[in-house]
């Protein structure tokens, strides 16, 4: 089963009525999740363990909104790990250096045409890095870009893996976008 959000409902299989477990409620002849998890049958019992979040580690995919770029790396403010949010006010900062923008044509990357302040960007833990931050790849067809604002304040949408086109004045602006899900 995948990760339910609270309120959401429970896929229940045909057969008798489980009991209900931590972490689940009934409204409306539906069982819901009451918290942020995975659910899980122990013998009748259905319950929803709670989700605790983590640190990034080596090989985890994070999510995080650019915050700051210079001309060798982009910063990014980690809000979710693994696809578990991480609670207000702890997030992680994750560096993507120009190397670990895309795995070919390295040395040619321009930070400024594959991020923008307040990108929304998929990537992947490459290592812990120093002190303050983690290193982060984008070097996958399915890590990069996955939302980002134009300058007339529309949502960009991607046309190609380094181009995204506003939808209100059709102007072309360069990410490097990761492929969405599904395709």
């Amino acid at each position: 089963m995948s990760l339910l959000l609270p309120g959401q409902p429970i896929p229940i299989p045909r057969g008798p009525a489980p009991q209900l477990g931590v972490g689940t409620y009934s409204r409306d002849n539906q069982v819901r999740s009451s918290i942020l998890g995975i659910p899980k049958f122990e013998g009748t019992t259905l319950s929803v363990p709670r989700v605790r979040p983590h640190p990034p580690s080596p090989n985890s995919v994070v999510l995080g909104t650019v915050t700051r770029l210079s001309p060798v790396q982009a910063l990014i403010s980690i809000s979710i790990v693994d696809g578990v949010p991480l609670p207000a006010g702890e997030e992680f900062t994750g560096v993507i250096r120009t190397q670990d923008v895309r795995a070919t044509e390295k040395d040619r990357v321009k930070i400024g045409d594959c991020f923008r302040g307040g990108d929304v960007v998929r990537g992947l833990v490459i290592s812990l890095g120093d002190a303050r931050s983690y290193f982060i790849t984008t070097a996958r067809n399915d890590l990069g870009v996955i939302f980002a604002t134009s300058e007339a304040g529309a949502t960009l949408e991607p046309v190609s893996w380094q181009e995204m086109r506003c939808p209100k004045t059709g102007k072309i602006e360069k990410r490097k976008c990761a492929k969405p899900e599904g395709l």
